[in-house]
């Protein structure tokens, strides 16, 4: 099978509402700041209602990741799903005018198209709010095999390992990537998708299913249950191929069986919105892993994608990454 595609993910497909708040907002709402938290339909009306005019962007993190790769110059394609709703038409036009092969059908009954209420804070953390809708409901016959097979990297995110039919979606293109001899990444996503699914993740990186995983340090520390973050870099490279943990301001660190590289954060011209960075961040790395670049050399794609990302509101690409990576690495 031809390389089609660089990368394909499979994700939450979901439209950023986004908003600056004060802290205070915040303690009123009795929302933890930072945190990433599940809400209903009815919280997220509730929610909505209360915030600040806002910008609606599309987001979702695998789909971040998809169009980061896609303006790097690769080829991405996306797998998750909408309704036939304003949001989702929303998400299915940004997604391939960013250059995505995008083909999910939008479903025509149940909820409505997921979405993240996103509080930025002044020092740009952001507090997220989801509300997943539709995009639970992606299932088997969204994973094409020939497309699954045609791609070098097969990459899915923590957040979806929940509802049921996103496992079977994840499990049939596992399978089918094992068999064609492509690599199969996962994202952590968040330190509660590792609390509450961590036997499921350390199984599969155990039986040889993950050659590539991404992790925060936070994520990869609850993930081994310790606080020391060279206790859980050596369980993930006992586990995994591939492992690479980002430290936010302390850049990242590459680990594999033939050693470690660690590179340094890429500074931003100014720090505004952090939503995104570590989506952007695997869209460098990935973007370069699949050009058969050096393992720093990925991970400084990654710093450079990470950077750009927070330099705005939003989590999607703005400015010309292949520009930025050019007058680094050449």
């Amino acid at each position: 099978m031809a390389d089609l595609y660089d990368v394909l993910a499979i994700g939450n497909a979901i439209v950023d509402v986004i908003a600056s708040h004060e802290d205070s907002f915040l303690e009123e709402q009795q929302i933890p700041k930072g945190s990433m938290r599940l809400i209903s339909a009815a919280e997220a009306a509730r929610l909505y209602a209360c915030m600040a005019p806002g910008r609606e962007i599309s987001g979702g993190s695998a789909a971040n990741t998809t169009a980061g790769i896609a303006a790097l110059g690769g080829k991405a394609a996306f797998v998750g799903r909408v309704s036939d709703d304003q949001l989702g038409r929303v998400f299915a036009h940004d997604i391939r005018a960013a250059g995505v092969d995008y083909r999910t059908p939008a479903a025509t009954s149940g909820p409505p198209t997921g979405q993240c209420l996103i509080i930025v804070s002044p020092d740009a953390q952001r507090t997220m709010n989801t509300f997943l809708g539709s995009c639970q409901e992606v299932d088997e016959p969204d994973v094409d095999e020939a497309m699954v097979k045609a791609a070098k990297v097969i990459y899915f995110e923590g957040y979806l390992w929940d509802p049921p039919a996103p496992i079977r979606a994840i499990r049939k293109a596992k399978a089918i990537a094992k068999a064609s001899g492509r690599k199969v990444a996962l994202t952590l996503s968040d330190v509660f998708c590792v609390e509450g699914h961590r036997a499921d993740f350390l199984a599969m990186m155990k039986s040889g299913a993950v050659d590539i995983a991404f992790a925060n340090e936070n994520e990869a520390k609850s993930l081994f249950q310790t606080d020391s973050i060279e206790a859980a870099i050596e369980g993930l490279s006992t586990h995994i191929p591939l492992a690479i943990v980002t430290r936010s301001e302390k850049g990242a660190i590459v680990v594999n069986g033939h050693g470690r590289e660690e590179v340094p954060v890429t500074p931003a011209a100014r720090v505004l919105d952090t939503t995104g960075a570590g989506d952007l961040f695997a869209a460098g790395f990935l973007s370069g892993y699949t050009q058969g670049r050096s393992l720093k050399d990925c991970a400084i794609m990654g710093t450079i994608a990470a950077a750009e990302v927070i330099e705005h509101f939003g989590a999607r690409p703005e400015a010309d990454l292949q520009a930025r990576v050019k007058a680094v690495l050449g």
